[in-house]
């Protein structure tokens, strides 16, 4: 049997990862891992692959940044190539980049079986594209494997066959949890502490266009760390596209509190999480994360795809109400967090469930 693997962003390595590990432990199966290039930084996926222990890409589709239209075109036509010369049994594809939809779409087309991982997270919103991508995949998709129980709700809302779900539980925290003790090694060897040494912090991501294209907000929002940091330091390792949108404005940390740092790799950002006070973001993972880790995150969005994280975990949602993040802020300093549980199946073993699934409808 033959599995091909697709990613094209920095969190489908998180993902892929647990189940590349999986299913080599079963006899009988080649794996080809197929990058197509969405998102590609040379050094950093160096990192990314010795960090997380998997294999550089078979095969490197090369499509880079476009257009939304124009790079799902382009890695439609290139992995159409690939699947009709290698013939796969099995098409992986993971989360809601345009590179999982266009994988999708491409083996449907072609009859070629394909199972989404992260299947049935539904933010509501279709003008984000990530939902559009969700939808579509999990549409034409032969096997979902969802994250969590309203996944499936979601799913069968939408008229998808209950023998095509399994709640497989987070591949994420499946990386996270192998992980975790080489990051918490990072703190204890001091490898961080020109980062943040003893101090308390906030951790900051932020990347998605309503927040960082639009200069009316991206402007209030850095208004508001500066003035967070005048109470705890903030820590914000920044994209490159971000910073040169905030020298555009004119916009730099007014408080010695507020540092602005490179992009982190997976295990420094993990160890740095591990330590933090809270977390302010507009990343879906990063939301899945903090609930596992107990940290409170600080969500500047108007809703999620991931709701378990709020309903069960340590996550808010601020939108983009800046006074809101910073009393939430000032709860935290004062002790008057958000407490959470972990949700079932968020124990590291999901890469496991989707291995002894794929033994069971092939190989059996």
């Amino acid at each position: 049997m033959q599995i091909i693997h697709v990613v094209g962003a920095r969190p489908n390595f998180m993902k892929v990862a647990p189940v590349i590990r999986a299913v080599s432990a079963i006899k009988g199966i080649e794996q080809i891992l197929v990058h197509t290039g969405q998102h590609y930084d040379h050094k950093m996926s160096e990192v990314f692959f010795h960090e997380l222990d998997i294999p550089e890409p078979d095969i490197n589709l090369e499509v880079g940044s476009a257009s939304h239209a124009a790079q799902t075109a382009q890695i439609m036509i290139r992995f159409e190539e690939v699947v009709l010369k290698q013939k796969p049994d099995l098409v992986l594809v993971y989360g809601d980049v345009n590179s999982t939809v266009a994988a999708a779409l491409v083996c449907s087309k072609l009859g070629t079986p394909v199972a989404h991982v992260e299947a049935g997270l539904r933010s509501n919103d279709r003008s984000m594209p990530e939902e559009i991508n969700r939808l579509v995949t999990d549409q034409i998709a032969d096997l979902l494997f969802t994250p969590s129980v309203d996944g499936d709700e979601n799913l069968l809302h939408e008229g998808i066959k209950k023998d095509k779900i399994y709640m497989i539980g987070n591949v994420m925290i499946d990386t996270l949890v192998r992980l975790l003790p080489k990051a918490q090694h990072k703190l204890d060897t001091g490898a961080l502490d020109s980062l943040v040494g003893n101090e308390r912090y906030c951790l900051v991501t932020l990347h998605r266009p309503s927040n960082v294209d639009d200069p009316y907000v991206l402007k209030e929002i850095f208004i508001a760390l500066n003035e967070i940091s005048q109470n705890i330091s903030v820590l914000f390792p920044i994209h490159p596209r971000t910073r040169e949108r905030l020298q555009k404005l004119n916009l730099g940390p007014s408080h010695p509190g507020f540092k602005l740092e490179n992009p982190l790799s997976y295990l420094d950002f993990l160890a740095l999480q591990t330590r933090a006070a809270a977390l302010i973001t507009d990343s879906g993972g990063i939301q899945e994360e903090t609930t596992y880790l107990g940290i409170p995150c600080l969500t500047i969005r108007n809703n999620t795809e991931r709701p378990v994280t709020l309903t069960l975990g340590t996550n808010i949602l601020i939108g983009q109400d800046m006074r809101q993040l910073k009393s939430e802020v000032t709860k935290i300093l004062s002790g008057n967090c958000k407490k959470g549980t972990i949700p079932p199946l968020w124990e590291g073993k999901a890469g496991e469930r989707i291995a002894d699934v794929i033994t069971k409808k092939y190989l059996r």
